[in-house]
């Protein structure tokens, strides 16, 4: 079985990037998206894919935690990325009304400007969002007709939240946030009625180890994203294969890639 994870914060300090790339592929998981979420790590991005061209792909943007670093050299810059090789997305980007971290008003003006420049270049957009549901379909829908889709990263919320993002074309990223047995109950409703053509298995590690691996870890790994999609294959009722092969196959066409 081959997996792809849809997303991965490898260059997260916590992470020696070519022992977990090793890892990762010693456990059937034969490529990652790295997630980049700062324009710090755009470079670091690049250099690191340049080393593994075959096992990488990655996204340029910026987190809405970090939108208040944005400047308009960072966006001529995000929009230089986006022409390099091995970038597959926009984002991570989106609205986190949970923390606050960057004001709300720059939030979502940081977001629509990446939308734009999503729209701009016919890229994927690799969203996030914290209790802003609201907020981030009305800027979703603001471009929706002109847009090329994209993932709803580390989805956690519940069934009607799922199909509004489904009805605009996204795919859902599903991580061991759905093995959770305190926090997953929403999620594990909702994926019950997930096309499997709309499936994107993801890690978001270091963050979010599925509880129903053992022994438990420190730090989440891609390595271990087949102990996700076992976990959703018995809450379907299906094969491991088969959700690795839907995973796999609708990860390379959302990023546009060969399998």
């Amino acid at each position: 079985m081959k997996w792809f994870d849809g997303g991965v914060n490898l260059l997260d300090k916590r992470f020696d990037a070519e022992t977990v790339i090793h890892r990762a592929q010693e456990a059937g998981v034969t490529r990652l998206c790295l997630i980049t979420t700062h324009p710090d790590e755009w470079e670091s991005a690049a250099a690191l894919y340049d080393r593994y061209p075959d096992t990488l792909c990655y996204t340029v943007g910026c987190h809405p935690h970090n939108a208040k670093v944005m400047t308009e050299v960072n966006f001529t810059d995000l929009e230089y990325h986006l022409s390099f090789p091995g970038v597959v997305a926009v984002g991570e980007c989106g609205l986190d009304f949970n923390r606050d971290f960057s004001p709300r008003d720059v939030q979502e003006a940081v977001f629509r400007q990446q939308l734009a420049l999503a729209v701009k270049h016919q890229k994927p957009v690799y969203l996030h969002e914290r209790d802003a549901f609201s907020l981030q379909i009305a800027c979703i829908d603001s471009v929706v007709h002109k847009w090329v889709g994209g993932i709803s990263h580390c989805f956690t919320g519940d069934m009607e939240g799922m199909k509004a993002y489904l009805a605009r074309g996204l795919y859902i990223g599903v991580t061991g946030w759905l093995c959770d047995p305190k926090r997953g109950d929403a999620l594990r409703e909702a994926v019950k009625v997930l096309p499997l053509d709309r499936l994107i298995l993801e890690t978001d590690a270091p963050y979010l180890f599925p509880k129903n691996r053992k022994p438990k870890s420190k730090n989440n790994e891609p390595a271990f994203l087949p102990s996700i999609g076992t976990y959703l294959g018995e809450l379907l009722q299906l094969g491991p294969q088969q959700i690795a092969q839907n995973s796999y196959a609708n990860a390379c066409r959302l990023f546009s890639l060969t399998e």
